[in-house]
């Protein structure tokens, strides 16, 4: 990709405080001074460059990697408020800012390599819905980019090669009959596509409580499961309570679904402060909580794998403390984090997203009013303390 794609119809410090596994104790949490050995990150204050064009974000709700690693995010234009897109104003008011494509596409350089998409809720020439708040976005092993949504009426996935043509829609808006229905979504949240059985994972999501699997060319149905690989209810749950017994279903939003090398499925319990982990067939395998007394938005936003072959370590992203938690992936225990509220390189306000590249550098995004995608550069593994803060590149004044 060598060019600017043009936008269609132009106008994202709690510490662990509870973790538990089926079938072993949760192990003891960390002192507050104790190390580890643990990938260590630096931010890359520089990266990515400036947006062309008079350009701004907004909510940043997604982010992922392709073979090349180019980073992809898919961010909410309508989300700016009219005090970032004055140029937008008829006639404009100054001469900045407009709201950038909701999809964009940075080299690893950090150049801005392509930009595409369609305005909220419209409908594409191909006869596709493009969704009306755009939330998550994934690039496939074959190079495919897929597009979820979490507004009222958002009931689909859409699939597009990466110059932005449109290839498949799964599900249709505002035709949901709940987590049991077969062919619509309710607003799904992040989908991840398992190169071995070509299946699509769907965390769905805002509105259903399940996971949802697809063929991922045809878009055939495949199989789904609530929490504890039960069926999944829609029946109103009580609030979240971190001192009641573990909720035996999901709650909105389901907000990730990554499947690992060897074949574990990582499902991010956003509401509920926890990681349940599966096998492809929806077998329950064990849970982990993280920063357990969060309530609200709740603490498991998003997950990323490091790249050695073994994928020992765990991202765990968490937007309402604001941190990124570095995870032993084998016994789920925390061994560090990094980051804090703010809007300072190194700081977060509402990360949302996460992905690793090639190199084990990670990428995030931030939603609410952080609006904006960061790098974290790794630095291999090293001793580390267990509250890294934030983690400004050493030597740097």
């Amino acid at each position: 990709m060598k060019r600017i794609v043009a936008w269609g119809l132009l106008s994202l410090a709690v510490a662990v405080v509870g973790l538990g596994c089926t079938g072993s104790p949760p192990p003891a949490p960390a002192a507050a001074g104790e190390t580890a050995q643990a990938p260590r990150f630096e931010v890359d204050p520089l990266w990515p460059k400036p947006l062309p064009n008079n350009w701004r974000i907004g909510m940043t709700i997604g982010v992922g990697v392709d073979a090349q690693d180019n980073v992809w995010i898919v961010h909410r234009p309508d989300t700016l408020g009219s005090q970032e897109k004055l140029a937008a104003s008829t006639p404009p008011v100054a001469d900045c800012c407009v709201a950038a494509p909701p999809v964009l596409v940075f080299n690893p350089a950090g150049d801005l390599i392509a930009a595409w998409g369609l305005a909220p809720g419209a409908r594409g020439a191909e006869g596709y819905d493009w969704p009306a708040s755009n939330h998550g976005i994934t690039v496939d092993y074959k190079g495919n980019v897929w597009i979820g949504g979490n507004g009222a009426d958002d009931g689909h996935v859409l699939k597009f090669t990466q110059s932005g043509k449109f290839l498949m829609q799964i599900g249709k808006p505002k035709a949901s009959t709940g987590s049991n229905d077969l062919v619509n979504l309710n607003r799904p949240a992040k989908i991840f596509v398992d190169a071995k059985a070509n299946e699509a994972y769907v965390a769905d999501g805002y509105g259903n409580k399940r996971v949802i699997v697809f063929d991922a060319d045809s878009g055939a149905y495949k199989r789904h499961w609530g929490a504890y690989g039960g069926r999944p209810d829609d029946a109103k749950m009580a609030p979240y309570d971190p001192k009641a017994a573990p909720d035996r279903q999901f709650r909105n939003p389901v907000h990730c679904a990554d499947l690992s090398n060897d074949g574990l499925l990582y499902v991010c319990d956003r509401a509920n402060d926890r990681i349940q982990v599966f096998k492809p067939d929806g077998t329950f395998v064990r849970e982990a909580f993280y920063a357990r007394n969060t309530l609200g938005s709740g603490s498991v936003w998003d997950i990323a794998f490091s790249k050695d072959a073994q994928q020992r370590y765990l991202y765990l992203v968490d937007g309402s403390n604001e941190k990124v938690y570095v995870i032993e992936r084998e016994t789920l225990r925390v061994l560090t984090q990094f980051g804090s509220g703010g809007r300072q390189p190194g700081q977060f306000f509402g990360v949302h997203s996460v992905a690793t590249d090639s190199r084990g550098n990670l990428y995030t995004t931030e939603t609410y009013e952080g609006k904006r995608l960061q790098r974290f550069v790794f630095k291999g593994v090293e001793t580390v303390t267990r509250d890294q803060g934030v983690v400004w590149p050493r030597g740097s004044k």
